[in-house]
């Protein structure tokens, strides 16, 4: 499931959550006037209000959790970046012929890093750049080892800056692959019908039908729930994590 709300761009399904608002306001609607025509009792509002707060507190707690992710996002870049270029550093202090391979083969890895957030979180693209960046680490160790066995005295440096560059491109990818479940998201649509239906109700119960403020309820919900789904996308949509500290460090690795 979590698979289909993946491949779904947030627009689309901020338009379903939009359409099943205003369906179930309609349908609410018809069902109060019919309430109101054989019974003549007006439907209490404990239940719009409850579902009304329920609403906004599932708003509210969505909206911190994507929010949040999208920060650690943004500073796991950071801390990449800065781990790349340590080890950039580090690798300028080698001797020949070490330095020229291992910084060669560090700039074609920081190139790759950049320009992985834009291929998507599955299919043959994201497997080519997987393997891409293991044959990188796998060169990148080759090199420094080459480099320790011959005697260089920065071996501690040279090993504790590779680590930093393993362990923060891990944290980075586990970052960009957490996603809301699905079950959240299913309980938040939930969350938005019930009190569409219910305030239609009233209003056909009572023969007041206040359609502005029935339809700003409806998009500015749907305007949420679009930030939302768009913050919980990391791969694409209109609110994605700035790549420039890595594009600084690759500026700055001058051949």
């Amino acid at each position: 499931m979590n698979s289909i709300v993946e491949g779904l761009d947030a627009w689309l399904i901020a338009l379903v959550f939009a359409g099943a608002m205003f369906g179930c306001w309609v349908c609410g609607r018809r069902w109060g006037r019919r309430y109101s025509c054989e019974t003549g009792e007006d439907p209490g509002t404990k239940f719009i209000d409850a579902s009304m707060a329920l609403l906004g507190l599932l708003l509210a707690f969505t909206f911190a959790i994507a929010l949040g992710r999208y920060d650690q996002r943004r500073l796991a870049v950071v801390t990449e970046s800065n781990a790349i270029g340590d080890f950039y550093t580090c690798a300028s202090l080698l001797k020949e012929p070490y330095r020229s391979r291992l910084q060669d083969v560090i700039r074609d890895y920081a190139q790759d890093q950049l320009d992985r957030p834009h291929v998507g979180s599955t299919g043959a693209d994201e497997k080519e750049a997987t393997q891409r960046s293991l044959q990188r680490f796998a060169c990148m160790t080759n090199i420094a080892n080459e480099a320790i066995t011959a005697g260089t005295p920065i071996a501690n440096p040279l090993t504790f800056t590779l680590n930093n560059v393993t362990s923060s491109n891990a944290s980075r990818l586990a970052m960009y692959q957490e996603r809301l479940p699905w079950s959240i998201l299913l309980l938040l649509f939930l969350a938005a019908v019930a009190p569409a239906y219910l305030i239609g109700e009233k209003q056909g119960a009572t023969q007041k039908v206040h359609m502005s403020g029935s339809l700003s309820f409806i998009v500015i919900v749907a305007l949420v729930v679009f930030v939302i789904l768009d913050l919980n996308q990391p791969h694409r949509g209109m609110i994605m994590v700035s790549q420039e500290p890595l594009a600084r460090v690759i500026q700055s690795m001058s051949r």
